[in-house]
């Protein structure tokens, strides 16, 4: 089999195979590195200055020369009429092999859509230009009406997709009547208006916003027209025309601060928002001294209650998701928590002795109700000598007061699955509750196993046999032993 050469690139300056040791990369080509110079001047290039050009490279100076905008602005200064194209660089090729030329500049033709879109021409990097996530070139970027030159600054984008510069915007586009214009207290009239602006009063030619429409959803919500950036009002995530910003029933100008959307997804003043979606009732409105009775029915009038109490269970819950209470469906403005379950903040009272109450008073009972402390203790803390408001022997309904022999229950609910206590098997409540390594005790069941002594979270030690034991216990049974451990340094323990 015959031996093949390896394809080695081509220098595109002078033909011949570039190696990786002396190769330079420029515009997907590679090129040595004593041919990486410009294509007019001769300077050597690097990374930073290099500007390519249909397969030859140039310096940024020499390329906007060649390739660059023309005219006043452009060149030496922003006061200069930069005509330099090059004559004193004998408008011909540093390297005498090179096609490259200096013609005059012609526009490629870009695909439709990619170009620029006053030529159609493509749009290199160092001449491009950003309006809108279009890219013009820079002599193109000009305002349509008066060819002025633009800037991210003065640019505004028409509804016919092409740029103005404010002026020529506002003219073509903006708001005209009375107080548009040079000042408040100017005319302004349409270009086209060939009427006798000297006479009395021009006509206000008033811009329909409902000239464009927009696709179902999108629009402004109030007239359904598109809305354009110089005329946006957000509201809710919605975009409204400045003029449509205004509140429904009044018709009063909104702004951000006392606009209000309303339920039906339209926007109010806070008065009218209050009338016809705020409480009402005794206390509302105009002062606490001020019977409200905007939007009560006649028979809720005559019946001569200034107080108009709702029914929390007009509104049924589904099984389970109501309030524990009257079973109503509760509402964000009334809602009341406790241990996961939701209520109404008027049937938030004791169940014993109907106190209001608050997450600082409320106990969650064993029965799935709630109780204020007083009430949660008669009815299931612990009872008999130093219990209650006094250490007195305390007995509420006649029943004997020596319910838990040597500190152990005797009575109650047995815990399923081994989940209550593990000293006597009795449900645990949070009231009397201690944790040891994930293990939940009665508070009086809390003890050591071998002394029974009362244990806390400082001196308590869990076993390897499961049970809990006091320090001295703990260090009796499972602790080290010999000659140190014990009663002192030089004694042999052999407990």
């Amino acid at each position: 089999m015959p031996f093949v050469a390896i394809e080695h690139p081509k220098c595109p300056k002078c033909s011949k195979s570039v190696y990786a040791a002396e190769e330079r990369i420029a515009g997907g080509y590679k090129w040595h590195k004593m041919c990486f110079k410009c294509g007019l001047c001769g300077k050597f290039l690097d990374s930073t200055n290099c500007a390519e050009h249909e397969k030859e490279i140039y310096c940024k100076n020499c390329h906007g020369r060649k390739y660059g905008p023309k005219g006043y602005g452009f060149g030496g200064g922003a006061g200069c009429l930069s005509t330099d194209s090059g004559e004193h660089l004998e408008n011909t090729s540093y390297y005498h092999n090179s096609n490259a030329a200096l013609e005059s500049r012609s526009v490629s033709k870009a695909p439709d859509g990619d170009g620029c879109p006053r030529c159609g021409g493509f749009v290199y990097m160092a001449e491009k230009m950003l309006a809108k996530g279009r890219s013009w070139h820079r002599e193109c970027f000009k305002c349509s009406t008066c060819k002025k030159r633009l800037d991210s600054v003065n640019c505004c984008e028409g509804s016919d997709k092409d740029i103005y510069c404010k002026v020529c915007y506002g003219k073509k586009f903006g708001p005209k009547g009375y107080g548009y214009g040079q000042g408040a207290g100017a005319l302004q009239s349409d270009p086209s208006y060939n009427g006798n602006v000297s006479t009395s009063r021009a006509p206000i030619i008033d811009s329909s916003t409902t000239s464009i429409k927009a696709k179902p959803g999108e629009g402004c919500p109030r007239c359904g027209g598109v809305v354009f950036a110089a005329e946006q009002v957000l509201a809710k995530g919605n975009e409204w025309h400045r003029k449509c910003f205004k509140c429904k029933d009044c018709n009063k100008t909104l702004d951000s601060i006392i606009a209000c959307d309303g339920p039906d997804r339209d926007v109010y003043c806070k008065t009218c928002y209050g009338k016809k979606w705020g409480p009402h009732g005794y206390g509302f409105a105009c002062g606490s001294g001020f019977l409200q009775t905007d939007g009560l029915t006649d028979e809720q009038i005559s019946a001569s209650r200034p107080f108009f109490n709702p029914d929390t269970t007009s509104i049924k819950a589904a099984n389970g998701e109501g309030c524990p209470r009257c079973g109503g469906k509760v509402f964000a403005a009334e809602q009341q928590l406790a241990k996961g379950t939701m209520w109404h903040k008027i049937c938030f009272n004791c169940s014993t002795c109907h106190r209001p109450l608050d997450s600082t008073l409320a106990c969650d009972g064993p029965d799935k109700e709630i109780y204020c402390r007083p009430c949660y203790g008669k009815q299931f803390g612990p009872k008999g000598f130093g219990y209650g408001h006094s250490p007195t022997l305390v007995s509420t309904k006649g029943e004997s007061t020596t319910l838990f022999s040597e500190a152990r229950p005797t009575s109650g609910i047995k815990s399923r699955n081994g989940g209550g206590c593990l000293r006597c098997g009795y449900e645990v409540y949070a009231a009397e509750q201690m944790i040891s390594k994930n293990k939940v005790w009665h508070k009086r069941c809390f003890t050591c196993a071998d002394c029974s002594k009362s244990l806390d979270s400082m001196n308590v030690n869990d076993g390897p046999d499961g049970d809990i034991h006091c320090k001295p216990c703990y260090a009796k049974f499972f602790g080290p032993k010999g000659c140190g451990f014990g009663l002192g340094a030089g004694v042999l323990s052999t407990a």
